[in-house]
């Protein structure tokens, strides 16, 4: 199925997108989104949305299952309690994406804003992979309790640091790879800072290689830089606040 949404009220947008899951269409293409929220929200089947324009604020929220391709930019809380499935942004994105996610993949070529993976975590078969091709703002992986972020800051300018500041603060779970240098003041205090082990190279081999085919970008490449990895420190950061 393919619709113009131009004009259209995202409601009647998201309506047409659940009959056309309903009757079994496995591939839907929006054309002219501008701002239309909760695209792919909720949604559980296989199917395939492809965005043409810049989709609203909570793309694929609650998904379980979709891949969405965006074409270009992405709002805010793109993933928001994300369960299962694919989201892919061919341009940069705004803040809170990846928020409590629990499962699926979220892949950015270019930048995104701030709390990145605030909350995310991982439940056994369920773990939620965010990786971001440009910069991050502040509070990235903020209370993270599981998962995986990788931030790769590809064409970032030389004058420009690839993440913000306090980033971890309050994580006690998943992992963090962070391609170049970072500075132990851009860390919060429940995160630590390590390079990364033979181990870890797997890892990031395995889901750089998936990445990069879906923006056409070499991963043997990017693998060939340094890697930076944070761990948190403590897996209750703040025990003490609320007992003795």
């Amino acid at each position: 199925m393919r619709m113009d949404v131009k004009g259209i009220h995202y409601k009647a947008v998201n309506e047409k997108i659940r009959e056309s899951a309903d009757k079994g269409n496995e591939n839907i293409v929006l054309d002219n989104v501008n701002g239309h929220r909760y695209i792919g929200a909720g949604l559980s089947s296989k199917i395939k949305i492809k965005i043409n324009g810049v989709p609203g604020n909570d793309l694929g929220a609650f998904m379980d299952g979709p891949t969405i391709i965006v074409s270009s930019n992405g709002q805010d809380g793109i993933g928001n309690t994300m369960n299962a499935g694919k989201i892919i942004i061919h341009g940069s994105c705004g803040d809170i994406a990846g928020h409590a996610m629990r499962g699926g993949s979220l892949y950015v070529k270019g930048d995104a804003g701030y709390r990145i993976g605030i909350h995310m975590k991982s439940y056994k078969s369920l773990y939620p992979v965010i990786i971001i091709g440009g910069t991050v703002g502040d509070f990235l992986g903020e209370y993270m309790a599981g998962g995986l972020i990788i931030v790769l800051g590809l064409d970032k300018k030389k004058e420009e640091t690839i993440l913000g500041n306090y980033c971890g603060t309050g994580m006690h779970g998943g992992t963090i790879y962070i391609r170049g240098d970072i500075k132990d003041y851009q860390l919060g205090k429940e995160v630590k800072n390590s390079d990364i082990e033979e181990e870890d190279k797997k890892i990031l081999k395995k889901y750089l290689k998936e990445y990069c085919k879906y923006f056409s970008l070499d991963a043997d490449k990017i693998m060939n830089d340094d890697f930076k990895k944070l761990i948190p420190s403590s897996k209750r950061p703040y025990g003490k606040l609320y007992a003795y």
